[in-house]
């Protein structure tokens, strides 16, 4: 991929959160945001991610040129690619857990970092690369609470899945200097014991490629929340682009309430993949994007 294809396409992602999209699962299908439709409490979002959560949808704008059918055929096979090359990387990981007080100032945190790896008889696992640390007031996290957020797949919607899922071009929209179509996805049927996911993915409509997606993961029991006894189900996801080939995961997040004890107290998990290098002996990656649930009871 030449530089100055590059420059054009990555250097200037801000990833600026689309003012109109996301109230577009309710507003469409009318489906519920579980109370994440807008930040929760008086927490800032990161420096390095504006976020803005506004607005409602009007009706969509013309079909692109290009069929609907084959922009959805070349991005998700796109997305069997990067499932692939994904599995042929290292990457550094960091989980940052917050608590933020009355001021909207952080007032606790856990923070995990892991790199993948594999065990003596083959099993993919995260391992802890730094001792956690925390500093949470309110509630007490170990690194196995976190085992939920490990089954999210990096990459939801390729060739193998579409037929689960129903997709609606939404319209388009510009993201600094890259154009993207904006598409719905919704599950066809719901399961008791997989999840499948319920959002907006952004496809880069010169290049047809997944660059952000917003969404939770839900069974017929409602959604998942990737962190057991925490408010977090949806997530927006960034990517970057990794050796000038692939769009990686590089950023996630959730915001909620967590409700203890009659205390409100705002949380948010932050999700940072860094570091990729390519390694061809690197620990594979479950190539599933539908992650297995252990139902409650």
């Amino acid at each position: 991929m030449s530089q100055a294809r590059l420059s054009q396409r990555y250097r200037h992602i801000s990833f600026v959160f689309p003012a109109f999209v996301l109230l577009m699962i309710t507003a469409v299908e009318g489906s519920p945001l579980c109370g994440q439709d807008a930040p929760q409490g008086p927490i800032a979002p990161p420096p390095e991610h504006h976020v803005t959560r506004i607005g409602n949808v009007s009706e969509p704008e013309a079909p692109p040129s290009l069929p609907e059918a084959d922009i959805i055929k070349r991005f998700s096979a796109k997305e069997d690619e990067y499932i692939l090359s994904r599995g042929r990387y290292t990457y550094r990981k960091t989980i940052r857990i917050q608590e933020f007080g009355a001021d909207g100032q952080p007032a606790g945190e856990f923070v995990l970092v892991t790199q993948p790896g594999r065990d003596a008889d083959g099993k993919l696992f995260e391992k802890a690369v730094e001792r956690p640390s925390s500093t949470l007031q309110h509630f007490f996290l170990r690194s196995e609470d976190l085992e939920g957020l490990q089954r999210i797949p990096a990459f939801p919607l390729t060739s193998g899945q579409l037929a689960k899922y129903d997709l609606k071009y939404l319209g388009k929209e510009r993201v600094d200097e890259i154009d993207c179509y904006i598409f719905q996805a919704k599950p066809r049927m719901v399961e008791r014991v997989k999840a499948y996911f319920d959002g907006i993915v952004w496809v880069d409509a010169k290049y047809l490629e997944v660059v952000k997606t917003y969404g939770r993961w839900i069974t017929d029991q409602g959604d998942v929340h990737a962190i057991a006894d925490l408010p977090f189900s949806l997530f927006e996801t960034y990517r970057e682009d990794v050796d000038g080939k692939y769009w990686f995961p590089n950023y996630s997040r959730s915001d909620g309430t967590l409700n203890l004890k009659g205390l409100e107290i705002p949380v948010r998990v932050v999700i940072k993949w860094t570091d990729f290098k390519f390694a061809p002996s690197a620990p594979q990656a479950p190539a599933s994007p539908t992650p297995s649930i252990s139902p409650k009871p």
